[in-house]
């Protein structure tokens, strides 16, 4: 009854958002190439601007300019934290793994003596397609605005991930992925402005961090720095599914 409920939680979301985006004359964009010229520069003065693909001066699906850069922004942002859990993901699972068992019929998680690459090709297909729905359902909310926000293509604030009221409301209690505990509630535009930055420099750096785990692990000497700690993989860690499940 709760997943079915959730579901049409979504369905029903869709629909109260659906509107927002056929009046763009009404809603109120704060997103533009200025803005962008001015986070680069803040995020780092040396390099400052670089958009060598004039993505900035591009129209998405006939949107607009600035939903087009609203786009770009929360694309930027929500990779900079996928790289983030990733990196310290990398780390942490190649190190400890949860000592309960994985499955219902007690097997164990990988071992941390396999590489974080070979303990994914481990995990039963079953849980890989569990892993994937929970962060479908994570990306229909966002896309949805949680049924009270504005799509980030039509004036949400671009990385601000929207609540779950109306799944508490109807569903049952969770804490929200966006400040859970309201300790940003009470911080100054300042504060909240220098942590956007920080974010994203640290999400750039993850994402580059990742791909350098990646690369160590599959390309023998391409990481210098890693040859002392990466593990060879020969799969190929794009293929989430590889040798369980193939759409071709």
């Amino acid at each position: 009854m709760k997943f079915a409920a959730a579901l049409s939680l979504l369905a029903s979301a869709t629909a109260f958002t659906a509107p927002k985006a056929t009046t763009r004359s009404s809603v109120v964009m704060q997103e533009s190439k200025a803005d962008l010229e001015a986070i680069a520069a803040k995020c780092n003065p040396i390099v400052n601007y670089f958009d060598p693909m004039s993505l900035a001066d591009a129209d998405f699906w006939g949107q607009g300019n600035e939903a087009t850069i609203g786009f770009l922004r929360q694309s930027e942002i929500k990779h900079g934290r996928i790289a983030m859990a990733a990196f310290v993901g990398y780390i942490v699972q190649s190190n400890v793994v949860f000592p309960w068992a994985q499955t219902l019929a007690g097997a164990p998680h990988p071992s941390p003596d396999l590489s974080p690459e070979q303990q994914w090709d481990a995990i039963p297909v079953g849980a890989k397609w569990q892993i994937f729905f929970v962060i479908s359902m994570l990306e229909l909310w966002d896309e949805c605005g949680g049924g009270e926000m504005p799509h980030y293509m039509a004036g949400r604030q671009p990385g601000k991930y929207p609540p779950f009221n109306l799944f508490r409301d109807n569903v049952h209690f969770v804490l929200d992925l966006f400040d859970p505990f309201g300790f940003h509630k009470n911080m100054s535009a300042e504060k909240k402005e220098a942590g956007l930055i920080k974010e994203i420099n640290n999400g750039r750096l993850a994402q580059l961090g990742i791909f350098g785990f990646l690369c160590a692990d599959t390309i023998p000497g391409s990481v210098p720095a890693l040859s002392g700690i990466a593990i060879p993989y020969s799969g190929d860690p794009m293929v989430p599914f590889e040798g369980q499940f193939s759409y071709f």
